[in-house]
């Protein structure tokens, strides 16, 4: 087992009291998995993997746990959580363009980084400029500034950085979004490429685009509000997704040769609701096509088939 979450509970504090973005979430992810995690934005995906690696104010840790490998991580001591960064867990940030200083050249960057982890940097040396060449850049980079990259070019260097200690747990937080379509792809394929060759042993890929997930995810977990809705097999969530939020969101999926004249993509009416003062019961009781009068009531989660879990009064009384 790579990575069970238990019950985790982070909100952040506010002036006008606290906002519940992460409510009670609990999953497990085996080694070699890759999981895709999406949802709206404000679901909670951005703080569930902050809330994994950084900690810190205004978020506030309510309670649960997470275990890494059998180990219980201290995610709510952010002094504690120093010796796990980067070596057990990492991330390759949101805004992972602008994650290396400016100031200083690449290969200066990544000696300091190794200094300050007390690692040495001649050690891995040669694994640096290997791993440079299996994502298509030269060890000349290690002499240039950030700013001598392209887009596509940083994103692949924080890759590498991000995975030289061969971290258990490698984060991905919505490193596509800011790249054209050629390049996602490839950043795409580098990332089952480092789960293949063991240099992590598993993956969260956190994104608001389902079609990039079906592509690399080997299960998908779709959130709602900073609630778990939904997490079972890609091909299962895609192809027969069981959460009414889920088959709406895939439903408004573009599909290839498919013209828009022909059929419409329908979104989802409304908006997410406010997480300071969110609805009782199931939170997407509000813009549900489907809802009942059970759903004034928080929803189990119930098992619906292999590895295959949802949070739905529907599927509750389906399976009743």
């Amino acid at each position: 087992m790579s990575l069970e979450i238990k019950n985790l509970k982070v909100y952040y504090q506010t002036l006008r009291g606290q906002v519940k973005a992460l409510d009670d979430i609990s999953f497990k992810i085996n080694d070699g998995d890759i999981l895709g995690l999406a949802g709206e934005s404000g679901c909670g995906k951005s703080t569930f993997s902050n809330s994994l690696i950084l900690l810190k104010a205004p978020m506030k840790y309510i309670g649960g746990e997470v275990f890494l490998d059998g180990k219980k991580l201290p995610v709510e001591n952010y002094e504690k959580m120093k010796e796990k960064r980067y070596k057990d867990i990492s991330i390759i940030p949101q805004y992972a363009l602008n994650a290396m200083n400016p100031t200083v050249k690449i290969g200066k960057y990544i000696h300091d980084v190794f200094a300050y982890k007390n690692f040495s940097y001649k050690g891995v040396d040669n694994e640096l400029k290997r791993r440079l060449k299996i994502v298509g850049l030269d060890e000349g980079i290690l002499n240039m500034y950030p700013i001598e990259l392209s887009g596509g070019m940083k994103q692949r260097m924080v890759m590498v950085i991000a995975t030289l200690m061969n971290p258990s747990l490698l984060i991905a937080d919505e490193i596509t979004s800011a790249l054209d379509v050629s390049t996602q792809k490839a950043v795409s394929k580098m990332l089952v490429e480092f789960r293949d060759k063991k240099f992590v042993k598993s993956i969260i890929f956190v994104t608001h685009d389902v079609s990039v997930l079906y592509q690399i995810a080997d299960k998908i977990l779709i959130m709602y509000a900073g609630k778990f809705a939904e997490i079972g097999p890609a091909e299962k969530i895609i192809h027969n997704p069981r959460h009414v939020y889920t088959k709406l969101l895939v439903k408004a999926m573009p599909e290839v040769g498919i013209k828009f004249s022909d059929t419409p993509l329908t979104g989802i009416p409304g908006h997410p609701p406010l997480l300071i003062d969110p609805p009782e019961g199931c939170r997407f009781i509000d813009r549900c096509p489907e809802k009942m009068k059970e759903c004034v009531k928080e929803p189990p989660v119930i098992k619906v088939g292999e590895d295959h879990y949802v949070a739905c009064w529907k599927e509750v009384k389906k399976n009743a």
